[in-house]
């Protein structure tokens, strides 16, 4: 399953980035497969890991700020592993050519 996700801290003021990092080290100790992009980040697992994983995050940033916005989009597909990289791999292959990550 692959879960694209974004907490945004409100009411802190204008720049998050510090509130973004303490939740991506989170991400990244979780040893789950992950890609940081500039709007969210997208983790690949089991429903229980990625979902346990955001709402580690989600509570971590309402210990610093007095409200937390999270956006949650999910696609799930039965048997399907390794998509966080296979998903753009497809693709490159289409266009036969390399993306710009």
């Amino acid at each position: 399953m692959l879960v694209e996700f974004s907490i945004s801290p409100m009411g802190v003021g204008d720049s998050i980035s510090v509130y973004v990092a303490k939740a991506l080290n989170l991400i990244d100790k979780s040893g789950l497969p992950y890609r940081v992009g500039p709007m969210g980040t997208v983790v690949e697992g089991s429903w229980e890991e990625v979902m346990d994983l955001i709402k580690d995050c989600h509570d971590l940033l309402m210990m610093s700020a007095p409200r937390v916005y999270t956006r949650i989009a999910i696609d799930d597909r039965q048997g399907a592993a390794g998509r966080l990289e296979g998903k753009v791999a497809s693709l490159e292959k289409h266009l036969n050519r390399k993306l710009k990550q």
